[in-house]
C-alpha cells in the first residue's frame, strides 16, 4: 500500500525515488512508497526537480500543486500535492 496521508493543504505521497536512471517512468510500489525512476542525476537537486516534474505530468495536476516536503538528499520523500484529497489522490496513484 502506497503511502498517502491526510495534509491541511492536500495530501502527501511517499516516493522511492531512482536517480540517474536510463528513463524517467513510475515503476509501481517499493516499501509503502511510489517508486519513480527518473534520468536527472541527484546532485544540485536535479533529480528532485525531474521528480517534481514527472510526479505533476502523471497525476495530471498543476507545477504549482506539487511541493517536497521532506528527503531532499534521500532516496526516501514526501511530496505534497495541494488541494486534492487523500481519496483523490489514491484513485489517480491506483490508475497509474
Amino acid at each position: 500500500m502506497i503511502g498517502i496521508q491526510p495534509h491541511a493543504e492536500g495530501a502527501t505521497l511517499a516516493v522511492r525515488a531512482q536517480p540517474s536512471a536510463r528513463k524517467n517512468a513510475v515503476l509501481g510500489e517499493h516499501a509503502g512508497a511510489l517508486k519513480i525512476s527518473v534520468t536527472a542525476p541527484p546532485e544540485d537537486g536535479r533529480a528532485n526537480d525531474a521528480l517534481e516534474e514527472l510526479i505533476h505530468v502523471v497525476l495530471q495536476v498543476k507545477r504549482s500543486q506539487v511541493a517536497l516536503l521532506s528527503g531532499r538528499t534521500n532516496r526516501n520523500k514526501v511530496f505534497l500535492i495541494q488541494g486534492i484529497s487523500v481519496e483523490e489522490l489514491a484513485e489517480k496513484v491506483a490508475s497509474l
